[in-house]
């Protein structure tokens, strides 16, 4: 009996480290590659501050709003330093929060993080994927500390319904996204408002929204990284300057 239960914890003992080692491999995040590792670098006009709580961006001047990002899930906040870069480039100030584990849905409330440190500062937040979604979730709860939403290749679920907060919601989706969901994509705009504007970036696909390499199951873009980070910066740029609405100055 003794030797029976010796040998039953053997086993369990194996089985719970092969379930460890299963759970670290499936949360291997993706890293950033040599083109994010390149923008991370100061220079020509732009500074990049690690908080050790998110990444920050900026240009000498300094336009209002500023942006925060959520990463996608398992994707390192580095990797969307060339999008930060380039709207940096233009005088927003850009903030991509790093998230425990890599995972937006393990912190939503990181928002509140860069605001309480910048509280005089308007702000839009955004993300890419699981991140856009854990940022509408952001947006519905607090209207009033967010003056619009960006989703890149993302939609909101229940929890992030945006519907009638009055907020002003930019949605980017490449043409060639093989990772997003289409069904839950168009059942995820009952949560958004009716003015909500959808633009699509042809050639484009979910992984080049970051710097990271190709994501599993995506599909291959016909366009190169740079150019559907230029079309988003653009995309983004003139949104922030038609369509959100800021509180005047008193």
């Amino acid at each position: 009996m003794r030797r029976l239960r010796k040998r039953w914890l053997q086993w369990l003992v194996l089985v719970l480290m092969v379930a460890a080692c299963t759970a670290i491999w499936n949360l291997r995040p993706y890293p950033p590659d040599e083109a994010a590792k390149t923008a991370m670098q100061g220079g020509e006009g732009i500074t990049v501050i690690d908080s050790g709580d998110w990444l920050a961006f900026e240009g000498g001047e300094t336009r209002e709003p500023g942006v925060i990002l959520y990463p996608g899930a398992l994707v390192k906040a580095e990797s969307y330093s060339p999008l930060a870069r380039l709207l940096a480039g233009d005088g927003y100030r850009v903030f991509i929060a790093k998230m425990p584990l890599n995972l937006a849905v393990s912190d939503v409330e990181r928002a509140s993080q860069v605001i309480k440190a910048y509280p005089h500062q308007s702000f839009v937040i955004g993300g890419h994927s699981l991140g856009g979604a854990m940022a509408a979730r952001y947006a519905a709860s607090h209207p009033d500390r967010i003056a619009g939403v960006i989703l890149l290749g993302a939609y909101p679920d229940k929890k992030g319904n945006l519907k009638d907060t009055g907020l002003p919601v930019l949605s980017l989706l490449g043409s060639r996204d093989g990772v997003v969901n289409r069904e839950k994509y168009e059942s995820g705009k009952q949560y958004l408002p009716d003015d909500a504007l959808y633009m699509s970036i042809e050639g484009g696909n979910h992984s080049q929204f970051g710097s990271y390499g190709m994501q599993e199951g995506d599909q291959a873009a016909v366009i190169t990284p740079q150019d559907q980070w230029q079309q988003t910066a653009g995309a983004i740029k003139e949104w922030l300057q038609t369509k959100v609405n800021l509180p005047s100055e008193e």
